[in-house]
């Protein structure tokens, strides 16, 4: 018995082989970046990438956050076509844009369009976080621009759904011009009596949040966003004081005044639809 029992063979934990890693699917599995909890990415997919441990709010990519807006079949894409150019002629920036285009099957870090919410006609705007981390360039100001002269036109409320690092750096004074041109843009929207419905998503941040990000008739995050200018480090820095814990967050800026409601992702729908109908233009009948 003492023999066997010697005699037996070590066993060791094995390794996966390269060839069993490649065997499971990439994509297949999501770790929340809060809690820690994996999930199956086809189960968060259908929770609109909210973690059902923690409700952290993943980032949503554009093309799911219309569908999970608006009203199905209704949507019309503006613009769709339109690629920056490299102004600058800044080194690697046709390459690193070129490799955001396959990666995201997007051509620019926003897609703007409009489609029916409850039946109500909008003008929308969404930004995607994963194209040059939402940088706001040339031609994402150029959409919006386009976007809410549309809304103008037609004479209908405009969404957008902000997520950016801010400018990008790439395009240098022509990304920041940005700013002004979109700035302007929502001020004629006002002049006209018109609905701008502004959602900040995270991270919403530098130029973005400085300027058409902010200006909404109505400001609503989504819990846990990061909003600001400036990072936590820089400020801390600037001023000499250490900074509280939720500095920045969407809970924070809702205490201190600077958004109007923040509301979870599977409130949004419903939320907006309600009100886009309490603005809604009375046409001699209730609509």
């Amino acid at each position: 018995m003492l023999r066997d029992i010697f005699s037996k063979k070590k066993r060791y934990a094995t390794i996966p082989s390269e060839q069993a890693k490649q065997e499971v699917p990439e994509g297949l599995m999501t770790k929340c970046p809060k809690c820690k909890t994996i999930m199956y990415t086809k189960e968060l997919r259908k929770a609109q990438m909210v973690c059902e441990g923690c409700q952290h709010h993943h980032s949503l990519p554009a093309y799911e956050r219309v569908e999970f807006t608006l009203d199905e079949g209704s949507f019309v894409e503006f613009d769709a076509g339109m690629i920056a150019k490299d102004p600058l002629q800044f080194p690697s920036y046709p390459e690193k844009s070129a490799l955001d285009r396959e990666k995201t099957k997007l051509n620019e870090a926003v897609v703007t369009g409009e489609g029916t919410i409850n039946g109500i006609h909008t003008v929308i705007g969404v930004m995607d976080s994963r194209f040059r981390m939402g940088s706001m360039g040339s031609v994402v100001g150029e959409k919006i621009t386009r976007a809410i002269e549309h809304a103008i036109s037609e004479d209908k409320p405009f969404i957008l759904f902000a997520a950016s690092g801010g400018a990008r750096m790439q395009e240098g004074v022509f990304s920041l011009m940005q700013m002004a041109k979109t700035s302007a843009a929502l001020n004629q929207l006002h002049e006209r009596g018109q609905l701008f419905i502004s959602v900040l998503t995270h991270p919403t941040t530098g130029g973005v949040s400085a300027s058409f990000a902010s200006l909404g008739d109505i400001n609503i995050a989504e819990p846990g966003a990061l909003i600001g200018f400036a990072g936590r480090r820089i400020i801390e820095q600037t001023i000499r004081q250490k900074l509280p814990d939720d500095f920045q967050t969407a809970e924070f800026l809702l205490e201190h005044g600077q958004l109007d409601l923040v509301v979870h992702r599977h409130e949004l729908r419903n939320t907006l639809g309600t009100l886009l109908e309490l603005h809604a233009p009375m046409t001699g009948k209730e609509r």
